[in-house]
């Protein structure tokens, strides 16, 4: 643990200064995986760092009050800024659609607020999401840089441990907070270490599906290859087009014709 805080500390700092950009900030929701950059940018940045409160009509007083506390304990520049103005202008009735809206209207301030201060937004999503695509794209799923993406769900509960992070944040069941009750683990079915068990197996050991199959509930392997490859698209930036003479070819489009 101590090896890895030491490494993702220099990756913000080098991040940034080979840009010659001094500045970053990451929303921060209440919730472990962004108190864990916040605490990790506080150290590596000092008072270059800002954390960003986006809470909304949804938000839970808990999460607005966990986020302030963790900020409190670790000196952490910090301001708030409600979306519910955003989310009332433009309603949607659909929670899934609402809760992507928010994450997009969050991710335009946080871009906002870094061109304020001449920054770069750090990004806050960890492995499990990221290989799920559980997560908004453009919206928390954008950053500059991310350091916790190459950590699962269930390793991140042990390194905010190891960074101090107040306990009622690791304690508390995930929530991405986007409406009222809303939950990571009910979304998904299962739990992280049931989830992080089986990711690790495919992505890290290379096991194979039947392999998972004859080890791990079907439901729960299905699920996740599903998502693995159908989120993919989320972790690419844009697919462009080439259009070069010599790949535009009446054998190319011969070869490739699809039937949509």
């Amino acid at each position: 643990m101590k090896l890895i805080k030491k490494y993702l500390i220099k990756f913000i700092q080098e991040e940034l200064y080979k840009t010659s950009i001094k500045n970053a900030v990451c929303g921060l929701s209440g919730g472990i995986d962004s108190a864990v950059v916040a605490v990790l940018a506080k150290e590596a940045l000092g008072d270059n760092f800002k954390a960003i409160l986006l809470p909304s009509k949804h938000s839970s007083e808990d999460s607005i009050t966990d986020a302030l506390n963790l900020c409190k304990k670790f000196n952490i520049q910090n301001e708030t800024i409600s979306i519910a103005p955003l989310l009332d202008a433009y309603p949607i009735d659909s929670n899934l659609r609402k809760g992507n809206f928010s994450a997009r209207m969050r991710m335009s301030i946080l871009y906002d607020k870094a061109s304020e201060g001449n920054g770069m937004v750090i990004g806050t999503s960890n492995k499990s999401e990221l290989l799920l695509g559980y997560g908004t794209i453009f919206g928390d799923l954008a950053s500059a840089f991310n350091p916790i993406g190459d950590l699962y769900k269930s390793e991140i509960f042990e390194f905010a441990k190891f960074l101090g992070v107040n306990e009622e944040i690791i304690s508390k069941p995930p929530s991405a907070d986007l409406w009222e009750g809303q939950s990571d683990e009910d979304d998904l079915g299962y739990s992280y270490a049931q989830i992080d068990e089986v990711l690790g197996k495919f992505v890290d050991e290379r096991w194979t599906k039947k392999e998972l199959l004859e080890n791990y509930d079907h439901n729960l392997v299905e699920m996740l290859l599903k998502r693995v490859y159908q989120n993919q698209f989320k972790r690419k930036m844009p697919l462009i087009a080439k259009l070069k003479p010599r790949t535009i070819t009446h054998d190319f489009l011969y070869e490739r014709d699809v039937k949509l």
